[in-house]
């Protein structure tokens, strides 16, 4: 059942994205998304996984209006090949173009998390060896006692860093996807026919 599933769904992305630089900008977007989920899964800090979590329902509900525009764009220019269509003014170029900045923001999305994790990880080693020192000197403020020369403990880098820099990159992505709407509806009186046979070279 799985293969034939697989197969019907392979089958409908041919038929309503197609083959050409559509489904291609689609199966990018779509293959950072999954990566994110996956990075997702092996988070164990608790303050990255609160934040990482909002942001990755705020990206998998793009991947809709990423399919949509997709899928537009396809009966307006059919695609079989790595070449943009032509497009009156040019406008397709700039509806890929922007598809394209937001695959790739989706795929810095899944760095920024991958490092966060990592930080995150390097923040509970420091800050457990910080507590483990705590007494083996007696003092607040020496060496090995957890804290800092005024008395407070000592502040390390938080995952809060990382976290920032997720969110903004789904900011960029979000942006992206709807400019490429934006581009798609500035044009809806184009018909297909307007984008004729001819191709120009994909950036």
């Amino acid at each position: 059942m799985g293969f034939l599933s697989d197969y019907r769904a392979t089958r409908r992305d041919e038929r309503e994205l197609g083959e050409g630089v559509w489904r291609r900008a689609h199966d990018r977007f779509k293959r950072g998304l999954d990566r994110y989920h996956q990075i997702l899964e092996s988070v164990r800090d608790t303050e990255l996984r609160a934040a990482a979590v909002p942001v990755a329902n705020d990206l998998a509900d793009l991947l809709p209006r990423v399919r949509a525009v997709c899928m537009e764009a396809h009966v307006r220019a059919p695609s079989r090949s790595q070449d943009i269509p032509h497009s009156t003014d040019g406008y397709l170029s700039d509806v890929h173009r922007q598809l394209s900045r937001a695959g790739n923001s989706m795929a810095q999305a899944a760095e920024a998390l991958t490092m966060a994790r990592f930080a995150a990880g390097s923040h509970a080693h420091s800050s457990a060896s910080g507590m483990a020192g705590e007494g083996t000197s007696g003092l607040v403020g020496e060496p090995g006692s957890g804290g800092d020369a005024a008395g407070s403990p000592e502040q390390l880098s938080a995952p809060s860093q990382g976290v920032s820099a997720i969110q903004r990159r789904s900011t960029v992505v979000t942006e992206y996807v709807t400019a490429a709407e934006r581009l798609l509806s500035e044009h809806a009186e184009h018909s297909p026919e307007d984008c004729g046979s001819h191709r120009v070279t994909g950036v």
